[in-house]
């Protein structure tokens, strides 16, 4: 070979050379690229057989939970890496494995401090079903105490509530499908249950959601992700963040409609109240509204935002508001035994609670004294007027989560008196079918302001623009306005 063509192959030789180490060069970039757009924290999801939140369908799992799940791992580039265990190894999983998240959870008292959060992206009404060929007339929890055999799945929220309520009359049932072929078969009496999972564990058994009735509603439930306590708060807020945000582009509610049948996803920020006439009611139309509510919805008016308020018993209503963040109830009272546990917005009223008796019973009060001395005085469970009585060493106290059950007993003569409000109790005697003649306000108990309430890890800023939205509606006359329409 010439001189010429050894120095032409070494030049080939050369280019050639170049030309790989910008390919290795390229490569390496593109790699070190993809490595980049890696989320920053390996995560591995955990999931149960729960349709219509989670289920697997042609070997896919499906969902309103995955689903959702799709669309974070999309915004943060994290791998979707879920298995679908049964409910009891899943939950002890997830408090013992450091980086694994749990869905879809209930965020309650007894899970609050053992996870950190995300969410909600669901909420949960849990009802009491019976069979319907074998009715249970339910008005109240205590009603369902009395009942000879009630299904529970271990460690599921609805199960953990009843016991914290002193239910006894528990059955453990394997799963949904379990319960509702033990409460068609008579093996149990009732069974607690949201309706669309109702339906669904129905529709294995070869029955329709006609077969049972909903014989009361028991509470509601927030869903979410529920991750290890190791994990980082970082990642659980870049979560936060990516479910915000789909609540915002409408994504969140267009997943809602197709697997929970329902328009109605929760919001950034829950706002729910009571049937408290004529502060917050029910009217006939099936729409909430009342004074209480009015003032609310000229605030979120004045702020550009709005968000569906949600109607609840109120010791349901309470314990959401001290478990669950970005949380409004409305209208509480402020009281020393609550002031730290809220953050608040108002005044919006003053009200005088009274020991109320039976008119015509004989029954005098005059001091807390003789009311201690009493048989039986009825008050209404986590409102501000049981606390204050338990705190003053009342032990004759008889209650119950609805105020219309402690009218009823009051006027035939179960208890002696009933602590109530004098904003309301016209109101609740009213729908109850009584007249207000046929009570006594017997003696003053206390006077409270009654506020707005935000849970204590709802922001500063979102408290703050409220609290400014209310200021203006007193100095603009607005306030007066729906003050006069709903109390004058």
């Amino acid at each position: 070979m010439g001189n010429k063509s050894l120095k032409m192959q070494k030049n080939s030789n050369r280019l050639i050379a170049i030309l790989i180490l910008v390919i290795m060069a390229s490569i390496g970039h593109t790699c070190k690229k993809a490595d980049d757009n890696v989320y920053k924290y390996q995560l591995k999801f955990i999931t149960e057989e729960f349709k219509p939140f989670n289920y697997t369908e042609d070997g896919n799992l499906t969902g309103l939970a995955p689903e959702l799940l799709k669309n974070i791992c999309s915004v943060l580039n994290i791998p979707e890496n879920t298995e679908v265990l049964d409910w009891n190894n899943g939950y002890e999983q997830v408090q013992n494995d450091p980086n694994t998240v749990l869905f879809s959870t209930v965020l309650n008292s007894e899970r609050r401090d053992l996870f950190k959060w995300a969410g909600p992206y669901a909420s949960l009404d849990w009802l009491f079903y019976s069979a319907s060929l074998k009715k249970v007339e339910l008005s109240s929890l205590d009603d369902a105490k009395k009942v000879a055999r009630i299904g529970v799945i271990t460690d599921y929220s609805i199960e953990q509530y009843l016991v914290g309520k002193g239910f006894t009359n528990l059955v453990n049932c394997a799963d949904n499908k379990d319960a509702f072929g033990k409460l068609l078969s008579g093996e149990i009496d009732l069974f607690p249950s949201d309706r669309i999972t109702a339906e669904a564990a129905l529709n294995l058994l070869g029955k329709s959601i006609y077969d049972v009735t909903d014989e009361l509603t028991i509470r509601t439930d927030l869903v979410y992700f529920a991750f290890n306590k190791s994990i980082p708060d970082e990642v659980v807020a870049d979560f936060q963040n990516a479910i915000d945000e789909l609540k915002s582009n409408g994504i969140l509610k267009s997943l809602y409609q197709k697997y929970m049948q329902s328009p109605d996803a929760p919001g950034i920020l829950q706002l729910y109240t009571e049937q408290y006439p004529p502060l917050t009611f029910l009217n006939s139309f099936g729409e909430i509204t009342g004074f209480g509510t009015d003032i609310v919805r000229e605030i979120m008016k004045r702020n550009g935002t709005f968000y569906d308020i949600k109607l609840s018993l109120w010791s349901n209503g309470y314990e959401m508001a001290l478990n669950n963040p970005n949380f409004c109830l409305f209208t509480m009272d402020r009281t020393d035994l609550r002031k730290d546990l809220f953050k608040w917005v108002g005044p919006i009223g003053t009200n005088t609670t009274y020991f109320y008796t039976r008119a015509g019973s004989g029954i005098t009060i005059t001091s807390l004294d003789d009311a201690k001395k009493l048989e039986s005085v009825g008050t209404v469970n986590s409102w501000f007027s049981d606390q204050h009585l338990r705190s003053l060493g009342f032990t004759n106290l008889v209650s119950d989560g609805s105020p219309a059950v402690m009218t009823k007993m009051l006027v035939s003569g179960e208890i002696d008196a009933f602590v109530c409000t004098s904003v309301t109790f016209p109101e609740i005697l009213k729908d109850a079918g009584y007249q207000y003649s046929m009570v006594s306000p017997a003696f003053a108990l206390m006077s409270s302001d009654y506020y707005i309430a935000f849970s204590n890890n709802t922001p500063d800023s979102v408290v703050k623009q409220w609290q400014d939205a209310l200021d203006a509606t007193k100095k603009d006359g607005t306030y007066q306005a729906i003050y006069s329409k709903w109390l004058k």
